[in-house]
């Protein structure tokens, strides 16, 4: 009998078998450019200890072992998504943990229905952020040929090859490897702002989009090996809302080089990359759809929708139809490709008739297309043509991703300052006013319409780059909607006056009234303490609870910091407090009627909140969990998650299902009390000695010892 267990068993086995296949490609490589010496001394592939010789060079020593963890690192990748596949065949679908089979049969265990999941899946809203960080050193030139090794070690598993032609198989391993060796793993410059936003725009270009696809088929494969309903769960309304976010180009928080004009230059470059996706999409589904207008009877609504949409886009339009005489479904999606195209070519105004205004109204277009082939009975060609479309439709619509736009209360305090003093106020330094005075001052201003700063007045250093920023979201807004501005971000807040703040600021530019969201990020343990108090001021406060009126599901955005909750208060205190913060948060959150969507700024490493998404999500407290999330995918940890697509894959499927499974059970638990007070003993414990190493006055000394710093 094949069990989980023997599978793991020859898992290790495999490892085992690709690394000396792989190392020893490397160990060729090496020996063949005379470097005989490095090849001596590679891990795993030499039984013999190296052979007497001049020593290599430490760098080149480096590099060597270096590249030599990176391909174990391909290994391992590749072996897990094996036995993921063999334990699905043998063991079940649902043995994956944290995957969307086992999340429906915890549901179901608990005695949930299908129309009560189906019910929940559409409100699930989750949202990985992708950030630029000083670990992630790989140049993408490497992520590229780590790619390329992957696959042929995939194509080396296949059974068919001849022994010539797995030797070609090693030979352009070497040749891949050789190239990795002369050109260097990382970068030896800091990478510019461009390279790093290219970096991520390869990603939400190249994988998430068929990631997108793959991670909804898991879904489906699951319902229908559980036995469910399948019109419980076809249509793209009735999945998951998975979107993409970004720091690139909108955190200011130590990065002076974030100019307002590399975040208008960012938001255009995401909208542009966002109208050629879906444009390739719909024209490659236009050349797939070659219904005969003789062998299938058309819709007369749908006649009708081709003549007016054509009539519409003019001698363009009609050029579109005499492309394709009677094939009207291929016709309605030339024209649906048209109308994308001179969106994309656009630089000016939008007209509501030639060009799409916003991605709702090519939604609207695709649904018209959805009918009319149901009409004609091609039930399967939408599901496998047309809803994998409408779906990236959904998630990425016309801006790709949601720019967040980050920066410190400190900066903030520098920025109005300067700003009363142009105005003229004698007390004009804020950062010295007591909160009550900044309360007092803030209440007063909020309550008129009237900006503080004239347009076109110079402030101060800070004052000017803020509301220039501020002035770029809203030419953005103005002219395409808010759809790909995140959220606005207050680092170290501190109290309710840092929130109110950037209600100030949004009033200057006339943002006000918008509904972007204002959120605090509470990063020390303090602040997490202090945490309930200031979101129950904020969400109380006359303008925020104007913003929030009709708004049929109200949800407030709460980040929380986990590397400088750990760095304060070692992983313990931190943990142990993040958790207590969701309590408290979410019973606020209750008690005015919004969901509370928490923002997890983890890191890679388990001390910045980094480990397997479905532990992580389910040591969440019960009823914490609303089913909007968002989560910060930093440094390395972007290409080890998504660099391969199967990967890639399992990772979105695990956080938007654990998302949904935690979501499931809304009510918070009882806490027992003794485990409560052991906890609190445990992290007053933990954060005493924790401070008594970390303000040792030789600590530093020590740690620059200790470690490779």
């Amino acid at each position: 009998m094949v069990t989980k267990a023997s599978l793991e068993k020859k898992g290790f086995e495999k490892i085992r078998k690709d690394l000396q296949f792989i190392m020893s490609a490397f160990k060729e490589m090496l020996e063949s450019l005379g470097e005989q010496e490095l090849a001596s001394a590679l891990p795993w592939v030499n039984t013999t200890p190296p052979v007497a010789m001049t020593p290599p060079s430490d760098e080149r020593l480096a590099q060597a072992i270096g590249m030599s963890f990176e391909l174990l690192n391909l290994v391992e990748e590749n072996t897990a998504t094996q036995f993921r596949r063999k334990t699905e065949t043998h063991v079940g679908l649902d043995a994956i943990r944290g995957g969307w089979a086992e999340t429906l049969r915890v549901w179901k265990e608990a005695g949930k229905s299908p129309e009560e999941m189906a019910a929940l899946l559409p409100n699930i809203n989750v949202m990985p952020v992708l950030t630029a960080h000083p670990t992630e050193a790989k140049r993408v030139t490497i992520l590229s040929i780590h790619r390329e090794l992957y696959m042929l070690l995939v194509k080396n598993e296949n059974q068919v090859w001849s022994t010539i032609e797995r030797a070609g198989i090693k030979t352009e391993m070497m040749a891949l490897l050789e190239r990795w060796w002369r050109t260097g793993e990382i970068y030896l410059q800091k990478p510019s702002l461009q390279s790093e936003r290219n970096n991520l725009l390869y990603y939400y270009t190249s994988v998430f989009p068929e990631a997108l696809r793959l991670t909804d088929q898991r879904l489906k494969d699951a319902w229908a090996t559980a036995g469910y309903d399948s019109k419980l769960l076809q249509l793209p309304e009735q999945f998951p809302l998975l979107q993409f976010g970004s720091w690139v180009g909108g955190d200011r928080d130590g990065h002076p080089f974030v100019t307002a004009d590399f975040t208008a230059s960012t938001l255009q470059l995401h909208r542009e990359a966002a109208l050629h996706l879906l444009h390739g999409k719909v024209t490659d589904l236009a050349s797939r759809l070659s219904f005969s207008g003789h062998l299938n009877e058309v819709p007369e609504d749908f006649l009708d929708s081709i003549k007016e949409k054509a009539t519409a886009l003019g001698a363009t339009g009609q050029a579109a139809l005499d492309r394709n005489p009677m094939e009207p479904w291929r016709q309605f999606s030339n024209l649906i490709a048209l109308k994308l195209e001179q969106t994309l070519n656009s630089s000016s105004h939008l007209d509501p008739i030639k060009h799409y205004l916003r991605a709702s109204d090519l939604q609207a277009d695709l649904r018209i297309l959805r009918q009319a082939m149901l009409q004609v009975k091609a039930n399967r060609l939408v599901q496998y043509l047309l809803f994998p479309i409408e779906r990236l439709v959904k998630c990425f619509g016309f801006h790709l991703v949601k720019l967040d736009i980050r920066q410190n209360s400190a900066y903030h305090e520098k920025a109005i300052s300067q700003m009363l003093t142009t105005a003229g106020i004698q007390d004009a330094d804020y950062g010295a006013w007591e909160e009550e005075k900044r309360l007092a001052f803030l209440n007063t201003e909020l309550e008129s319409a009237r900006p503080f700063v004239l347009l076109g007045t110079s402030c101060g250093p800070e004052a000017d780059k803020l509301l220039a920023y501020y002035r770029v979201v809203r030419e953005y807004i103005d002219q395409y909607g808010a759809d790909g501005i995140g959220s606005f971000i207050i680092s170290m807040t501190r109290s309710l006056s840092d929130l109110l703040l950037v209600y100030l600021f949004l009033r200057e530019v006339g943002l006000l009234d918008s509904k972007l969201p204002v959120v605090p990020l509470l990063e020390t343990i303090e602040d997490l303490v202090a945490g309930g108090p200031i979101l129950e001021a904020f969400l109380t406060h006359p303008v925020t609870v104007a913003r929030r009126k009709g708004v049929a599901h109200p949800v407030q955005e709460v980040m929380l910091g986990y590397s400088d909750s750990n760095k304060d208060g070692g992983i313990m205190t931190s943990r142990w407090s993040i958790y207590k913060a969701e309590m408290a948060l979410t019973k606020i959150g209750d008690k005015h009627g919004v969901k509370l969507c928490f923002f997890h700024g983890r890191g890679g490493t388990i001390s910045r909140g980094g480990g397997k998404i479905h532990r992580f999500l389910e040591s969440m407290p019960i009823g914490s969990v609303s089913g909007h999330i968002k989560m910060t995918v930093q440094g390395e940890t972007i290409s080890n998650q998504f660099a391969n697509r199967l990967n890639a894959t399992y990772n979105l499927e695990v956080f938007v299902s654990s998302t949904a499974r935690q979501a499931m059970f809304s009510e918070q638990e009882d806490f027992d009390e003794r485990l409560y007070a052991i906890m609190e003993r445990l992290s007053n414990f933990a954060r005493q000695h924790y401070r008594i190493l970390l303000d040792h006055p030789q600590f530093i000394p020590f740690y620059r010892q200790a470690t490779p710093i």
